[in-house]
């Protein structure tokens, strides 16, 4: 199955995130097929940056996004309206 999930870079207590599309059955952080987005928690307010079409094209053809990133994309939606 493919998933819409993070992957996590940075270094040690300074985590930086990577929205990717990897099937389900790979390690957290190895063999994306895609990179479309990313998140920083760090900053302030969080930096959440979604390419919505490449989301879109991906869950159109039947990927699942994790909860997190459900999360993180009513985020980026509730901002790119204000």
């Amino acid at each position: 199955m493919v998933k819409i999930r993070l992957a996590r870079f940075g270094r040690k207590k300074r985590p930086f995130y990577r929205i990717v599309v990897t099937d389900s059955r790979k390690r957290r952080d190895s063999g994306w097929i895609e990179i479309i987005g990313y998140y920083n928690p760090l900053t302030e307010p969080t930096t959440v940056e979604i390419n919505t079409e490449k989301l879109n094209y991906w869950l159109n053809n039947g990927a699942q996004m994790s909860e997190r990133v459900a999360k993180l994309k009513k985020i980026y939606e509730e901002r790119a309206k204000a």
